[in-house]
């Protein structure tokens, strides 16, 4: 499959990864629907890429709804035809420890609250589920040949105070190849399913951190350096026009190294 002329939907479009897939696919020819819940964030890039040239729309959705998922599919469809593409990029953190113990008295003094639960799950796990069974059945509907791309991370391996996060991660990662078994189960060979897990990457989240505590973070890459979205947008894109690649998720880590099966 081809970029040139594919239509791609891409959530968490607005900014980070989704925003350098987008462009990408763009300047490979694709069109493309970006699916970001801040209309701000969604203004800029759709204005970034018509200013390259480039065909897109802009839908504000929030991914666990099934309402708001079922529109911004339909808005593509409407707006270009067919689907070919859906890169599932929306996701959050909220970081913290399952417990909270005090140092002096050994007790517990907080616990990871719901609050910091339920919207991980909800956003990270449920919203990529959604986004990839609508796009899915608007390819087997439309007979179009098409890739589902859910994004996962390397923190998949699980990372101390990423109970909620990594959790929504592994599972992301398992989606391909359930996904694919139940294509060949049904007999649907014209969709594939390829996972990304990048590693520390160069979103405004990191590049804006402490430089100390980055500093120690890249100790543990092999590069030296945070991978660029740009990078990871190269790798999907790759993924689309490789039809060999399916049932599977693939890293790029930039060499991250772990210790104790825990990613530093």
């Amino acid at each position: 499959m081809k970029m040139k002329d594919s239509v791609a939907i891409v959530t968490g479009g607005g900014n980070g990864i989704g925003e350098a897939v987008a462009k990408y696919l763009v300047k490979n020819g694709a069109k493309v629907a970006i699916v970001d819940m801040a209309q701000k964030n969604i203004d800029r890039v759709v204005g970034e890429i018509k200013a390259m040239g480039g065909e897109v729309i802009g839908v504000q959705a929030n991914v666990t709804s099934e309402a708001d998922t079922a529109k911004f599919i339909k808005a593509t469809l409407d707006a270009f035809g067919k689907l070919n593409i859906v890169v599932a990029c929306a996701g959050i953190i909220r970081d913290g420890t399952m417990l909270t113990i005090d140092k002096e008295t050994g007790k517990v003094t907080r616990k990871m609250g719901l609050d910091k639960w339920q919207p991980v799950i909800d956003i990270n796990l449920t919203g990529t589920f959604l986004t990839l069974r609508d796009g899915a059945e608007a390819m087997v509907n439309g007979g179009w040949e098409g890739i589902l791309v859910p994004i996962s991370s390397v923190n998949k391996v699980g990372q101390i105070g990423q109970l909620n996060y990594s959790s929504t991660k592994v599972a992301d990662a398992l989606m391909p190849k359930i996904i694919v078994g139940e294509f060949q189960m049904r007999g649907i060979h014209n969709i594939r399913c390829v996972g990304v897990a990048p590693g520390y990457t160069a979103t405004p989240m990191l590049t804006g951190m402490n430089q100390d505590a980055l500093k120690a973070l890249l100790h543990e890459v092999q590069i030296g350096r945070l991978v660029e979205p740009e990078e990871v947008a190269a790798l999907i894109g790759h993924c689309v026009e490789n039809g060999a690649i399916d049932a599977t998720t693939i890293e790029i880590t930039g060499g991250l190294c772990y210790e104790h099966g825990i990613a530093k």
